[in-house]
């Protein structure tokens, strides 16, 4: 895929962003493709690449006729180590945006608890995040 259409999707994704005042917004895949005049599966590509928990965001799908993507905003980036927000306040924005349920955030919460340092339980996190997408439905 050229990088300048890639560009050009995560622009106007990133534009949504800026148009609402909640940490998350809520699309079908399909709509933003017809919008756009481009493939769903060009869309898809650009979530997967450009809106990853590195970048903070967070993006959780459901299929289906009904279904949708949601992109939450989870900061600035999901950093290794140094950034300005820690994993339990990340956790807790997920769970207040429906990112994650509370049984996820209980679980999440648990193992981060195990680690007393704030680089290892970021990137925990980090790994949680970018495997919990393999499963969602």
């Amino acid at each position: 895929m050229g990088n300048n259409l890639a560009d050009f999707i995560e622009r106007c994704i990133l534009g949504k962003f800026v148009d609402c005042s909640d940490e998350y917004i809520l699309m079908k895949r399909n709509d933003l493709a017809v919008e756009l005049s481009c493939a769903p599966s060009q869309i898809s590509y650009v979530l997967n690449t450009r809106f990853t928990p590195e970048r903070g965001f967070i993006v959780k799908s459901r299929r289906g006729a009904g279904g949708f993507v949601r992109i939450i905003r989870i900061g600035p980036s999901v950093k290794g180590s140094g950034g300005d927000e820690g994993a339990f306040e990340i956790l807790r924005r997920l769970l207040d945006s429906q990112a994650i349920s509370a049984r996820e955030y209980a679980a999440l919460g648990f193992f981060l608890g195990l680690f007393g340092d704030s680089d290892e339980q970021m990137q925990l996190l980090k790994e949680a995040l970018r495997h919990m997408g393999d499963f969602s439905g």
